[in-house]
Formats: structure tokens, C-alpha cells, sequence
């Protein structure tokens, strides 16, 4: 990787090492371009790890539930892991606006060329959670048991010792710098979009916490035992909505306070059908461990970060990616200008938008992923 791989902020694309424009691959017969149902596309699977040790102590069978789209190689060189943000789930990669634009045919992670590895994180999806039934018993888990989840299933269900690219959005994003760090000779890249690698603070450690406290007073109210969910959690869920937002989209949609109140109401219905109090609370609390920042050098893997100028969780004035993109060795960094179609911090899901810089990465590392990994042929 040349030594000339540092931190640029792009306005727009520029030609270099990294950005110069690259070919589409030949189209593959496996996933046409126009399919877009991508959820039943994908293979659904569950790995029970069993006797789980969380690091605040607490022990569980731990249910892991995971996607994979394509087939792997024979020679196990074409994984791809992503890994999604709070709240979410393996499966939000699978909308259209993200799988089209990645994992169909001639798109940088062709679903013919790579074998996609799609989990839901510890307390998310169809992994184990609170709302199972054990509720505030459930073991407060952080992004380091995720991480430690993450690393069981690939090495013990998938058989994996090394990774093509790691690429995580938001939360996802951030345990991808700690994939870097904790297991630096695992992957060939890495790809964090829509994060910082630093410890969760100021305005975003407090839009967290006070999220976590209004649900809480929900709770309080019933005591944490009747199965229907406070009220309170769907004032939660607009803190949440008006954190990820686009400032720029917001003023445009509500213009008026009926708007604004038809929306707040939407937002809170939609929240109390869907998510769990206790669910949400402990999604939100496992960041308390998350830093980071004094690991930054052990990253062996080039790393291409991706921000977002208007993402309000990530605040770009405040330089935190462009101290931390200096410390990592083969580092670089892209904030992506606002645009017609940028969503702040929810651009993550606009892949149309993010793309070029997946195909960029892999054709910059494939040099050295062809070193890690004699080329096979695909197995059935």
C-alpha cells in the first residue's frame, strides 16, 4: 500500500491511488441486477454458542442468527463480513437501496463473486435479546462481547480464518475499527462507514443516555413487568429518528407544526408495534465500553473510512476522524459532501451514494488479497 495513503477530506472524487476510477466487472449469472427481493435471496441460519461468557460475568447459550448471500470459494477467499448499527439487524443490508447497489450482478460485492456474511449482533434481530424472556435478567452485554460473538461465528460455524473486507455502518462501524485492532491479521480490508474511533461522548453520549432514561421512566411506571411497552418508548424512538436524520430533509418535510405532531405521532405508533423497552435500553447502553482510539496503530489492514458532512451523530467540525485517520498505517479517510440524495447519518443506507468507494478498496487490496489466498474455484 503506498506510503501516500493518508487522511483527505473529498469533496469531490479525485484521482489518486485510491479513488481512480475502476471497471465493473462482467455482470454474474447469479443475482440479476433488477432483483430486489434480496431477503428471500439470502440464506437464514442460527449458531447456539453454548455457555457464552459475557464480560460483565453473565453466562448464556447464546443464539446466534445470521444471513449469507453467494457461495463460498473453495479456497474460502471471497468472505465478506458487514456488520449493522443499533437497532438493526444483518437484514437491513437486504433493502434495495443498499443490496442493489452491492450485492447484485456487476455491483462491488457481487453476490456472484463473494460470499456475504450478513450476522445480527448479540441483543438485535433474530440473535438472543431481552425480550426472550430473561428481560432486565438478560447479561448487560457491550460492543466487545458483539465483537467476540462476531469472531465465534466466523471462525467456529464458518470454518474462516481470514476475512476479503469488513465493512460495518454506525455501530457496525465502529466494531469494524475494533476488528482491526483486536484481529489485524484476520482481513484483507476494512471498510467503517458513518463512525468515529473514539469513545462515545458529548452530544452523542447524550442524546444516548437521555434516550435510555426516557424509556426508563416508562418502565418505572410499570415496574418492568406487563408485557406492553411504556409509552415512553415511542418518545424514545423520535429522540432516535431526529438524531439520524438530515437536518437539511427535516426542514423540508416539516414545515409546519401539524407536520411535525403528524409525524411524532407516526413515529411512536410505529416504535410501540415493533421494539421492545428492554431491548432498545440495552442496545443502547452497550456502547459504554467502546473506545478504540489507543489502539488505533495495531491496524495491520488497509482501512478506508466513511463519514457523512451532514451526519449529526459524527459532527465533522469537530476533526475526531481526521486525528484518528493519522495514527492508523495504512489509513484514509473520505467525508462525503451533502447531495440531493444524503440522508445524515442515515445515508449509510443510500449505498447508491457510497459505493464506488466498496469497489475502490477491494481493487486496491486485491494485490494483497491474491498474496493471503491462491484463487479457487467456487464450490457448489
Amino acid at each position: 500500500m503506498p506510503a501516500a495513503w493518508r487522511w483527505s477530506t473529498w469533496n469531490e472524487p479525485r484521482c489518486s491511488a485510491l479513488c481512480r476510477p475502476v471497471s465493473a466487472s462482467k455482470p454474474s449469472p447469479f443475482i440479476e441486477a433488477n432483483m430486489t427481493d434480496w431477503i428471500k435471496a439470502a440464506h437464514d441460519a442460527t449458531y447456539i454458542v453454548p455457555g457464552f461468557t459475557f464480560a460483565d460475568g453473565g453466562e448464556l447459550d447464546l443464539r446466534l442468527h445470521y444471513r449469507t448471500l453467494g457461495v463460498l470459494a473453495r479456497d474460502r477467499s471471497n468472505a465478506v463480513l458487514m456488520l449493522h448499527g443499533t437497532t438493526g439487524g444483518g437484514g437491513q443490508f437486504l433493502q434495495p437501496s443498499t443490496a442493489d447497489f452491492l450485492f447484485a450482478a456487476g455491483q462491488p460485492l457481487d453476490a456472484g463473486k463473494y460470499f456475504i456474511i450478513l450476522p445480527d449482533a448479540i441483543g438485535h434481530g433474530g440473535s438472543s435479546k431481552p425480550s426472550d424472556g430473561l428481560e432486565t435478567a438478560f447479561p448487560r452485554y457491550c460492543y466487545a462481547d458483539i465483537v467476540e460473538a462476531q469472531l465465534r461465528l466466523v471462525t467456529e460455524r464458518l470454518g474462516l480464518e481470514r476475512l476479503r473486507l469488513v465493512l460495518g455502518t454506525s455501530m457496525g462501524g465502529m466494531q469494524t475499527w475494533m476488528w482491526g485492532e483486536r484481529y489485524p491479521e484476520m482481513m484483507d480490508a476494512l471498510l467503517p462507514i458513518a463512525s468515529l474511533p473514539e469513545r462515545v461522548g458529548g452530544r452523542n453520549l447524550l442524546w444516548r443516555r437521555l434516550l435510555i432514561k426516557i424509556i426508563q421512566l416508562g418502565e418505572d411506571e410499570r415496574r418492568g413487568a406487563s408485557t406492553r411497552q411504556p409509552p415512553s418508548l415511542g418518545l424514545a424512538w423520535n429522540l432516535f429518528e431526529l438524531m439520524v436524520g438530515s437536518p437539511a430533509r427535516l426542514t423540508t418535510e416539516f414545515a409546519r407544526p401539524g407536520d411535525a405532531d403528524s409525524h411524532i405521532q407516526s413515529v411512536a405508533e410505529e416504535a410501540l408495534k415493533v421494539e421492545k423497552a428492554n431491548d432498545v435500553i440495552w442496545e443502547f447502553d452497550a456502547s459504554r465500553d467502546y473506545d478504540p482510539s489507543a489502539g488505533l496503530g495495531l491496524i495491520q489492514a488497509p482501512l478506508l473510512a466513511v463519514n457523512f458532512a451532514d451526519d449529526e451523530l459524527n459532527p465533522v467540525e469537530l476533526g475526531g476522524l481526521e486525528r484518528a485517520i493519522a495514527l492508523v498505517k495504512w489509513g484514509h479517510a473520505v467525508t462525503l459532501p451533502v447531495g440531493p440524495k444524503s440522508r445524515g447519518h442515515q445515508t449509510l443506507r443510500m449505498a447508491e451514494i457510497w459505493q464506488d468507494y466498496v469497489r475502490q478498496l477491494l481493487h486496491q487490496t486485491e494485490a494483497s488479497a491474491l498474496k493471503q489466498s491462491p484463487r479457487g474455484n467456487e464450490c457448489g
